[in-house]
């Protein structure tokens, strides 16, 4: 019984590490390269954000370009937050077009 419990926690802890990890993974790279604050992003109106997706998929491209060149500069990590802040962007959209 105690290791089902103590398999459930690690569980629970290795789930709330990778989401913090890939959260700032997002927030670095909006940062650096948009000089822009994800909860920012977040809290606009729709507008803004969808100039902000369309901004994000050609720094997207850019770095998706880097790495098929196979440029020195190219970082997975910054090609993989900006992906996420793409998509944290576009489900933010969408739940509030759902709740209104």
């Amino acid at each position: 019984m105690w290791a089902i419990d103590w398999t459930k926690q690690r569980s629970a802890f290795i789930a709330a590490k990778d989401k913090h990890v890939s959260e700032a993974r997002q927030r670095l790279a909006l940062q650096i390269l948009c000089n822009a604050d994800l909860d920012g992003l977040i809290a606009q109106d729709d507008e803004s954000k969808s100039q902000m997706c369309r901004r994000l998929k050609r720094l997207i491209e850019r770095e998706r370009l880097k790495g098929v060149k196979g440029h020195w500069s190219y970082d997975l990590n910054r090609h993989i937050g900006l992906k996420q802040a793409l998509d944290t962007l576009k489900s933010s959209m969408q739940e509030d077009a759902v709740s209104q």
